[in-house]
């Protein structure tokens, strides 16, 4: 049986001849191959940090995780797509509504099990019908409704969590952020959230050392006294344990907030397809399904043992574009990195430390970038918003989710803000189009370009229009 893990060497092992590429099946030498893998793990750190402390998981649990999905995806898919399967942040809006209404880390895990059991459930159907199966039940139109709604649902906790703890440090972040995103070229454009969390770390600390501590709100608590930069967890943490366990519990209000982010989680996995395909001259649309189902797998077992979930990285995408190197042996030295640092506790304490003003300056640019790909999905998808049939159900299914917009149904039953927003979105355009007339309903591209592209247009230097 085929595994893809065998590879042959590409020319001497040392450096790809002008023009040409590594393709999935070849490799560097060994060392080479491993500096690849080690890149490929700093360019997935800066959103794979930030996303289980902002859902309040264990960060070296999803470190270690990540590396177990990325080896289960390589294996379901053959070898065939050079793909890190990193933290998803479009549960980020889903895990804080879970908390404000009393549910817990358990609670969380398992509305995201159950989202991974939809995902995988989503792509054997794929396997079996064909790409056209999702675009039938989820238009462009509203793919990028619902991405949108994920993303900028996430306003309020930056609003009201992270920004206030200390307000001058998260502007600076972002400022420093905003420039790394968009002034940086090649690899270290990658890496720009974790150029800004080191930044931000650093600021704090200056900080700390001047003007001593700060009197602000903490979590969205009372305004205390305290440190920007607490460091105290570092020092007390070991060098090498397991992360911390905990089983699933399910609640079907919980299950509910969770399951519309199955439509990002299609969405990114036929983007990074299809660029990917591109990038490598062999197209992989006959390896869609396999691949959606893969990442709800990965996702499954994650969430099984108190992990996040796992989706396909953009940020990667951009390495691989920036150094013609597409070989799947990188991501096998990846994964095993990632499972090396997920066994380190002292790792995890640093990353559990960031100020929470840090936070603050990033998650304003990454929560707003998050909506902005449901704009590019439309973009890419030719998506005609002067067409009621499009405008309305998206116009509405947004400010629902937006908004906190909710329906009770008795005493114990309530249904708002994602969930909401995405039922309407859906069963507005469906319904909708049953009535509408003809002239209102043209042809739905078969496969929009999901939420990842690239352009190899500048030296090199290519820019990922998208983020996980």
């Amino acid at each position: 049986m085929n595994l893809g893990v065998r590879w042959s060497l590409h020319g001497d092992g040392r450096t790809p001849a002008p023009g040409a590429v590594v393709r999935p099946d070849e490799r560097l030498s060994w060392p080479r191959t491993a500096g690849l893998g080690a890149q490929h793990v700093v360019a997935m750190f800066g959103a794979s940090f930030v996303a289980p402390v902002l859902m309040g998981l264990d960060p070296n649990l999803a470190i270690m995780m990540s590396g177990i999905a990325t080896m289960i995806f390589l294996l379901a898919t053959r070898g065939r797509i050079p793909s890190y399967l990193g933290c998803s942040l479009s549960f980020v809006g889903v895990a804080a509504t879970i908390r404000a209404t009393g549910g817990d880390s358990a609670t969380i895990t398992g509305a995201i099990l159950v989202v991974g059991a939809v995902l995988f459930l989503a792509g054997l159907a794929v396997r079996r019908f064909g790409a056209r199966i999702i675009h039938t039940a989820m238009p462009p139109i509203v793919t990028g409704a619902v991405v949108m709604l994920i993303g900028f649902n996430l306003a309020p906790v930056t609003a009201a969590t992270y920004w206030p703890q200390d307000q001058w440090t998260a502007l600076l972040t972002m400022l420093f952020t905003g420039l790394a995103v968009v002034c940086l070229r090649g690899f270290w454009s990658r890496v720009a959230i974790f150029l800004g969390l080191l930044f931000g770390y650093g600021v704090s600390w200056l900080l700390d050392r001047i003007l001593g501590k700060i009197h602000s709100p903490v979590g969205g608590a009372e305004a205390v006294d305290h440190w920007r930069l607490d460091l105290s967890g570092v020092g007390e943490a070991e060098w090498i344990g397991l992360p911390a366990f905990h089983a699933p519990a399910f609640e079907w209000s919980a299950i509910l907030v969770a399951l519309p982010v199955v439509i990002a989680l299609i969405a990114e996995n036929a983007g990074h397809v299809k660029a990917v395909g591109e990038m490598i001259g062999d197209p992989l649309d006959d390896k869609l399904g396999t691949a959606i189902a893969a990442d709800g797998a990965a996702s499954m077992l994650s969430s099984a043992v108190g992990g996040p979930p796992n989706t396909t990285y953009s940020e990667n995408i951009g390495v691989m574009a920036a150094t013609r190197v597409y070989s799947t042996a990188a991501y096998w030295a990846a994964a095993l990195f990632a499972l090396l640092f997920g066994l380190c506790p002292k790792f995890g304490a640093v990353v559990a430390a960031i100020p929470g003003g840090v936070l603050g300056g990033i998650t304003v640019i990454l929560y707003g970038m998050i909506g902005l790909l449901g704009a590019q999905i439309w973009i890419n998808a030719k998506v005609d918003l002067r067409n009621p049939l499009n405008l309305v159900p998206a116009a509405a299914g947004i400010i629902i989710g937006v908004g906190g917009v909710s329906l009770k149904f008795g005493e114990n039953f309530e249904l708002g803000g994602i969930a909401l927003g995405t039922i309407v979105v859906i069963t507005g355009y469906h319904v909708l189009r049953a009535f509408a007339p003809a002239h209102m309903k043209p042809q739905e591209p078969l496969l929009d370009a999901g939420t990842s592209a690239y352009d190899e247009g500048d030296g090199g230097g290519s820019q990922p229009v998208a983020s996980s």
